[in-house]
């Protein structure tokens, strides 16, 4: 009897029928949602969506959820040599930011500090 069951979706590369996926580790999941949380509590960012391709990780921050997103997290590995493998893209397409480490990528997208009198 053949298998009629669809297959998951997977981002292991072994076993047939998989297909491979790029994904954020946990740690640099870690580090976006760090930054998320805060621009949440500062009242800037409301919501997020991931993506994930077989050839990129997207991370889309919103500012209301009915949006196009404001910016976009893109994790390309295939870039890693060159440009390096992290984006930062505003919502009008314009690359805000490209490196190999995730941390100096998103500090594009943190608020400076102010002064306070």
């Amino acid at each position: 009897m053949a298998d009629t069951e669809p297959r998951p979706l997977s981002a292991s590369s072994s076993g047939a029928g998989r297909v491979d996926l790029v994904t954020f580790d946990r740690r640099e999941l870690d580090r976006i949602l760090d930054l998320y949380g805060r621009m949440v509590a500062l009242g800037e960012w409301r919501d997020y969506a991931i993506d994930f391709t077989r050839d990129r990780a997207v991370f889309s921050i919103f500012r209301r959820a009915a949006e196009v997103p404001i910016y976009r997290i893109e994790k390309d590995p295939r870039l890693a040599r060159r440009q390096g493998a992290y984006t930062v893209v505003s919502q009008t397409g314009l690359i805000l930011k490209r490196g190999s480490e995730l941390r100096r990528v998103i500090a594009v997208l943190e608020k400076p500090l102010r002064a306070v009198n």
